[in-house]
């Protein structure tokens, strides 16, 4: 029974010790970000990497992701003779969740791993201790502006994913009919409303914020050398994808409580 506890001890002072370090980091995030100077120019480049850079892949997988739903629900709807109900309930199921969801555990493997790896490989390279010595601020440098890059990025992905994935569904539908684009597009706008589309929006926004403060996390605190840095990157996209699920329950509860479901 001893040992039981200890083991269950230990793993929670771990647990609590890393919420504890994050919330730190994520504390020290806010200050730093309304100190002077911004580094604009890192930002923008930031930008252009997590989301430039990501679009190829969010766009072929949520290509892929609305014709094959587009596909698979025809037969059930057919059974019911609702085949005309097909492009509203496919817009919906993708612009509220499907979308979202999908492009921010992309970004979560991609950027998080990333953004770890790249920050664990200057953590223990000394090169971050290198830039305190040398008079600049390695947090506002790294962390700030990627944190941001991300934050910003993410729902402007989600609304290009959105967009593919529906263009996706277009193709799907005319796979065994003929649906021209307008009545597609009529049949999507007239079942959308703002209640879909805003609360996919805003969580996109703390996914983003998720995933970049958890990949800068990992790599800024990583050690052990070159082994160090596999592991935070491999930890950032545990922890960044296991909170894109919490963000996502929160979200649902709060959007039931509100009325916007």
């Amino acid at each position: 029974m001893s040992n039981k506890f200890k083991i269950l001890n230990t793993s929670w002072g771990v647990f609590l010790d890393e919420m504890g370090g994050i919330s730190r980091f994520t504390g020290r995030f806010f200050i730093e970000t309304f100190k002077p100077r911004q580094e604009f120019r890192e930002l923008f480049k930031q930008a252009f990497i997590i989301g430039y850079k990501s679009l190829p892949l969010v766009g072929i997988t949520a290509f892929i992701m609305g014709l094959v739903l587009t596909i698979q629900s025809r037969p059930t709807l057919a059974e019911f003779g609702a085949q005309a109900w097909l492009p509203a309930m496919v817009s919906v199921s993708i612009v509220r969740e499907i979308g979202p969801m999908i492009t921010a555990l992309i970004c979560a493997g991609k950027i998080g791993s990333s953004i770890g790896a790249e920050l664990g490989s200057m953590k223990v390279t000394e090169q971050i201790d290198a830039m305190e010595v040398s008079g600049t601020n390695p947090f506002k440098y790294l962390v700030v502006t990627r944190v941001l890059a991300s934050t910003f990025m993410l729902p402007m992905l989600v609304v290009a994913a959105d967009a593919i994935g529906l263009y996706g569904s277009f193709l799907g539908v005319n796979i065994k009919g003929v649906t021209s684009l307008h009545l597609f597009s009529n049949q999507i706008f007239e079942k959308l409303t703002y209640g879909d589309i805003t609360p996919s929006i805003i969580k996109s926004v703390f996914f983003g914020f998720a995933i970049g403060i958890v990949g800068c996390y990992k790599g800024y605190n990583s050690n052990k050398g070159t082994e160090g840095v596999g592991q935070s990157a491999n930890s950032a996209v545990v922890v960044s994808s296991l909170l894109v699920f919490i963000i996502d329950l929160l979200a649902v509860q709060i959007s039931d409580a509100l009325g916007l479901t």
